[in-house]
């Protein structure tokens, strides 16, 4: 795929380039570019190269793997954002469900047409419940600046992606970012991109579809390095899956066969309804209804043959790691944070640690062991196991923790679960993410120069910048940064085991 055609005002969109590639040119010219399925027109910001909402699969049918995307006569603009898909009501997504259907779209951000340079691609979290890449935090103007092409895309959450119905695809939000991994093998060159040096990144469940996507045959070669950031450890059976959508189908009147005939938009509603009731299940869905978690990748022995952390094969270059508050996040949204009495911290040792008893010795904080061990069982040991794994499997990995306690809400949420996402994009006072910075001071800016610099440099060679992790090595990002053995050794020695696949806890 090639540039074709010419900006408005006159030189080819590699002289463009050349001319306009500093920092603070606030130019716009429009560039096309062909692409599967046709032209569409970007433009220059700040000067990059910018383009927005590229179909890379047509209007997917609900509970349907996505397909090609279709050809357009013309030429399309690709200036704004795509529609997002039909998502949870949570953090307001709600307002965003209703602008069309043609969601699986793509978001390039190119520091020069005429170049080869390494591609990242975001894969963005919510729970496998929302999120969108429209999100003012996941703009990727900062980080392609550094040198990398950088992609954001739109795939199914909720029911549609990730609802278990017979007779249907399973986990079709993996597909669909296994979609718009094809799109960009095929067409990153015209933006300038290296399709031999592409790297995935994801946070939270963007982290656990990285973990998946490295487990999966229909992925292989699609992309080279992969960064899974605060990676969640949930991964459904079937039997769970199917439960807990048939739970969702009734909030609708509705059998789970019938739910593909269903409006896609009225399938959200559903499961935030059974979300918020999953307590009552505890007794058949066991740790996915503890921590409230409907939906997951489904361990379907197909699409996804085996969790990540047994199907790694070491080929794909890892760098992997999480916060060290990853639970302070959720608890404080949920108005508990600092109110954890002990019998609520026992219950968590009991619940979620595979040794309570050295759970609670080790912690006898309420409050701490509350947050620890939750912070364990979704996030810190799962991507302490990615590690290992990948390590196992012969691989190269390197690991990392952040330590760099958030100066925003008043400093009481520590290095919480979603800091990550703001100093890596570099979008300090931008989205949501931006209350746990606060106002950005000199020292968030160099937490943030640090971790895009790691971000990029492994994209680009392999090399974040510290040893790998088969020397032991962990890179801890704060205001002094440091390099050390892993820190949590008291979680690490208690979790011995990798996680385990969520099933019925009764059937």
């Amino acid at each position: 795929m090639n540039a074709v055609g010419a900006p408005r005002c006159g030189p080819t969109p590699a002289k463009w380039l050349a001319r306009g590639r500093g920092r603070g040119d606030n130019r716009r010219v429009d560039i096309d570019v062909e692409v599967t399925g046709g032209v569409v027109r970007g433009a220059t910001e700040d000067g990059l190269a910018v383009f927005r909402g590229i179909p890379y699969a047509a209007p997917p049918a609900p509970f349907a793997a996505p397909e090609r995307v279709r050809p357009w006569t013309g030429t399309r603009p690709a200036r704004a954002f795509g529609p997002p898909p039909p998502q949870s009501a949570a953090f307001g997504m709600d307002a965003l469900t209703d602008e069309g259907d043609d969601w699986l779209t793509v978001n390039v951000w190119s520091p020069g047409l005429g170049r080869r340079s390494p591609v990242m691609v975001w894969i963005q979290g919510g729970a496998y419940l929302f999120g969108t890449s429209g999100l003012p935090e996941y703009d990727g103007g900062l980080l392609a600046h550094g040198g990398v092409v950088v992609v954001t895309f739109n795939y199914r959450v909720g029911l549609d992606g990730f609802g278990w119905v017979d007779g249907t695809p399973a986990n079709r939000g993996l597909l669909d970012q296994v979609a718009a991994l094809e799109w960009v093998r095929d067409n990153i060159g015209a933006f300038g991109g290296d399709p031999e040096r592409v790297t995935v990144f994801g946070q939270s469940a963007g982290g656990g579809s990285v973990a998946a996507l490295l487990a999966m045959p229909r992925a292989a070669g699609l992309f080279h390095r992969a960064v899974a950031q605060s990676l969640p450890g949930t991964f459904f059976t079937p039997r769970l899956a199917a439960d807990i959508t048939r739970a969702c189908a009734a909030e609708l009147g509705l059998d789970p066969s019938e739910l593909p005939a269903a409006d896609p938009r009225t399938l959200p509603a559903a499961a935030d309804a059974v979300a918020a009731t999953m307590g009552l299940h505890a007794d058949r869905w066991g740790r996915a209804a503890h921590a409230h978690v409907p939906l997951a990748p489904v361990v379907d022995g197909d699409v996804l043959p085996t969790t990540p952390w047994l199907g790694l094969t070491g080929r794909v270059e890892l760098m992997v790691g999480h916060t060290r508050h990853e639970q302070r996040l959720l608890t404080a949204l949920s108005g508990q944070l600092g109110a954890i009495t002990e019998e609520q911290a026992a219950e968590a040792a009991e619940i979620f640690g595979p040794d309570p008893g050295r759970y609670r010795a080790s912690f006898p904080d309420p409050e701490e062991l509350y947050d620890v061990v939750r912070s364990d069982w979704l996030f810190r040991m799962p991507s302490l196991h990615l590690a290992e794994a990948q390590l196992a499997a012969g691989g190269r990995v390197h690991l990392y923790e952040l330590t760099w306690p958030a100066p925003g809400m008043g400093g009481v949420l520590g290095a919480c679960h979603g800091l990550d996402v703001p100093l890596v994009f570099g979008t300090l006072t931008a989205g949501q993410p931006a209350l746990l910075i606060g106002h950005p001071t000199a020292e968030a800016e160099a937490v943030s120069e640090q971790m895009r610099s790691a971000w990029t440099a492994f994209a680009t060679n392999g090399d974040p910048g510290w040893p790998s992790y088969d020397t032991g090595a962990t890179r801890l990002f704060d205001a002094e940064p440091e390099v050390t053995s892993y820190p949590e050794q008291v979680s690490r020695l208690i979790w011995s085991e990798p996680p385990q696949v969520l099933d019925l806890a009764q059937v």
